[in-house]
């Protein structure tokens, strides 16, 4: 699974996740639109616990309405730029349910 949230969100989920026993991987990383910092969680699971993971993701990780301060004129091409603030909703989470053919530990 690869599950992306918000960074305010990210502590909590990881911590919950951890305390049900899944190990996960966590990576910094930028949302395009809003160039807001979030977070990407790795999370190699059996199908029979994805339902599990994913009902904590859904616990932990809820929307909320923010005002976002748009950027300067976009320098680079294809950037969206907006004359002035605005309102949206932030937080949840994105869910990737990936197969996996093979997965190795080293060192255990």
């Amino acid at each position: 699974m690869v599950v992306i949230v918000q960074d305010e969100d990210a502590d909590r989920l990881v911590g919950e996740l951890v305390e049900e026993g899944f190990r996960v991987t966590r990576i910094a990383s930028t949302g395009a639109l809003l160039r807001r910092d979030n977070t990407s969680l790795l999370l190699c699971v059996e199908d029979h616990e994805v339902n599990r993971a994913t009902a904590i993701v859904r616990r932990v990780c809820r929307r909320r309405k923010q005002v976002v301060v748009p950027y300067a004129p976009a320098l680079e091409p294809g950037l969206l730029y907006l004359p002035e603030n605005f309102e949206v909703e932030v937080g949840g989470a994105i869910i990737f349910v990936l197969p996996v053919e093979r997965v190795e530990r080293f060192g255990e």
